[in-house]
């Protein structure tokens, strides 16, 4: 197979593929681009004058002649409102326009600089809000002689108070991304950083506050034209034709159908683009919706040469089952691959480590196999089967059944699994919830049930995450992770944050849990003396590869991949007193610096020209376990 065969599927994470997957966002989207392309094109459609009267053919019905009838005088009703769509929609723009160009700029800055800057922004928001808009229009219409255009410039100024801070929120959270740090510190200008790294964060929520305020002011600028504001009659305008068809609604009803129902359309197609694009770009920062961007090929893309497979364990029986992961970062086409070809399998009931430095992919292969990758990270090829299901490309209601129910998660930093807003109760009670329909009593005592069984004292579900320490807070967060009784437990590093004495009685809480309950547990960490303290078999991971997998007791005993004696050798707990910390020279490289061949050569003492000319292929090196080395006879009568 070529280089080209192996090549990732392109997979966009762009807005508008995962819009048009949505068939209510694209019937609202085209119905749209009709209303607008028929209001600019009036002249050419139009078949009669709008202005136009006709005595013999007042107040007509739908005929061959006049497809939606006429109006009091005779008027053609389709050309009227073919003609009166460029006033409404003309006046929709012009709020818009006011509203981006004050809220846009002044919500970024003011969520982007802060300090002083930030408080007068927010301070002229307040004054904004505090004025009644309705009184405001109604007296611009008064002073400028009845313009509608100046009446709607007026709407999106006063409307730009409420969008500062939707547009100022997401900018202060955008602005806590480390990779705005890493910028700063790479000595990029604070208005580059601004227009390069936060404006295109902007993007999706921008759409969607577009959309719903656009259905808005249209409902305004028709309002006013129903109040005979704007062009005077017999100017074409859509509010204008309902007023008319109000005050002739006893005589002749149907009037009031084809205005009325065509601001009702537009309005309604408007409300339903927005909810569409919100929906769409949540998908874009999610794995269902990621991995559904393009169609998933019969059989994973081979990610490395010909391997020989893993004996004496297979996907059949596997809880889960992982072949061929490969995991990029970046924009479709041109991704960075962070995980390459990763295999795994984890039995029922089993405890498997994930071991290496940081930088080696164990972190992104957990969350792969909950859907839970960042922005612009997805699933390039490989499969992840869970009980016999495959997760990649599953629908993001079926992952969310999947999540908590049959694979849950606990972080390093427990802090961040709770919400500092609500009671550590009320959060168990949600998850358990989410899970089961279960009673305000029957919540209460599954809530106490959960405390218990993470060794907490039901009355700590009265306290707020801040009235915890680092040890309870992660306790709760594992009793969370438990609500659903889930068949796989995700740990990534669930101790690092915690002091010595914690972490043992995490480690050992966690063991009694996996041993009543049975459930499988995959347990992130680059601490030996926490993998040989719960797991029964451990993964090795270096530069986005699996280099080496065996049972817990082998890996320690009998090293088959020189990373695995490195990492053996360095690890403090078996150094003597008085001498030097063995230490691996050199660091993880970049996935953009990853080699051709071994990607541990660099660092290897075992290395020849063989590993760096091309890639290494996994090879069996006993029951159960396997090496990715050629030099594993080597490695086997090292002594250590």
């Amino acid at each position: 197979m070529t280089a080209m065969d192996r090549r990732p599927a392109r997979r966009s994470t762009g807005l508008l593929p995962h819009v048009l997957r949505k068939p209510v966002g694209v019937i609202a989207g085209v119905v749209l681009i009709l209303i607008i392309a028929a209001s600019l094109a009036a002249p050419l459609l139009a078949p009669h004058d709008p202005l136009a009267q006709s005595l013999r053919d007042v107040r007509q019905g739908p005929s061959a002649q006049h497809l939606l009838g006429t109006d009091s005088l005779g008027r053609d009703v389709l050309s009227r409102l073919l003609y009166g769509g460029g006033q409404s929609l003309s006046g929709v723009l012009e709020a818009l326009v006011a509203m981006l160009v004050i809220a846009v700029p002044l919500g970024v800055i003011a969520g982007y600089v802060g300090g002083l800057v930030d408080r007068v922004i927010l301070r002229v928001v307040d004054v904004l809000l505090s004025i009644p808009g309705t009184i405001i229009t109604l007296a611009v219409l008064a002073i400028f002689d009845n313009s509608m255009v100046v009446a709607m410039i007026s709407v999106g100024v006063l409307a730009s108070g409420a969008f500062i801070r939707v547009f100022r929120s997401v900018t202060l959270a955008v602005r806590q991304e480390l990779y705005i740090g890493a910028a700063r510190v790479a000595g990029v200008d604070e208005p580059r950083i601004v227009i390069r790294h936060v404006l295109p964060q902007l993007r999706g929520v921008l759409l969607v506050q577009i959309s719903l305020f656009a259905a808005a002011t249209l409902g305004i600028q028709t309002g006013l034209a129903f109040l005979s504001f704007g062009p005077p009659p017999p100017a074409p305008t859509w509010g204008g034709m309902v007023a008319e068809a109000a005050s002739l609604i006893q005589i002749d009803p149907w009037l009031l159908v084809p205005s009325g129902g065509l601001i009702a359309i537009t309005t309604l197609a408007l409300c339903l683009l927005g909810d569409a694009l919100r929906d769409a770009n949540q998908e874009r920062f999610t794995f269902g919706g990621a991995a559904r961007a393009a169609k998933r090929p019969a059989a994973p893309a081979p990610v490395a040469p010909p391997a020989e497979a893993p004996t004496g364990r297979g996907a059949a029986g596997s809880l889960l089952a992982v072949r061929g992961l490969r995991v990029g970062f970046g924009e479709p086409g041109r991704e960075t691959v962070v995980v390459d070809g990763v295999d795994l399998d984890v039995e029922p009931g089993e405890v498997v480590g994930l071991v290496g430095e940081s930088g080696s992919g164990k972190t992104v292969t957990a969350l792969a196999l909950l859907g839970l990758l960042g922005a612009n990270g997805r699933i390039l090829a490989g499969s992840v089967r869970f009980a016999g299901e495959e997760l990649v490309g599953l629908s993001s209601r079926r992952l969310r059944e999947i999540r908590g129910a049959g694979i849950a998660m606990i972080s390093q930093e427990p802090m961040v699994s709770l919400d500092p807003s609500f009671r550590i109760g009320s959060q168990i009670a949600e998850a358990a919830r989410a899970h089961r329909r279960l009673s305000r009593r029957e919540t209460k005592a599954r809530v106490a049930e959960l405390l218990r069984a993470v060794r907490l004292d039901p009355a700590v579900a009265r306290r707020y995450p801040h009235e915890v320490s680092g040890g309870m807070a992660q306790r709760v967060a594992i009793a969370i992770a438990l609500a659903g009784e889930p068949r796989l437990l995700i740990a990534d590093e669930p101790t690092t944050a915690l002091d010595v004495t914690v972490q043992a009685e995490i480690l050992d809480l966690l063991r009694g849990l996996q041993e009543r309950t049975g459930m499988a547990v995959v347990l992130v960490s680059h601490d030996w003396g926490v993998i040989a303290d719960l797991c029964t078999r451990a993964v090795v991971m270096y530069a986005g590869e699996v280099v080496e997998t065996a049972s817990v007791r082998e890996t320690f005993t009998a090293p088959r991949h020189p990373y695995t004696l490195a990492l053996l050798r360095s690890n403090p707990h078996g150094t003597r007193p008085g001498e030097p910390l063995p230490t691996i020279g050199g660091v993880v490289p970049s996935p953009r610096d990853w080699p051709v061949g071994c990607r541990f050569a660099a660092r290897c003492a075992f290395a020849t020209d063989t590993c760096r000319s091309g890639p290494i292929p996994v090879l069996s090196v006993g029951d159960d376990r396997t090496s990715r080395c050629i030099h594993v006879d080597e490695v086997a009568a090292v002594k250590r």
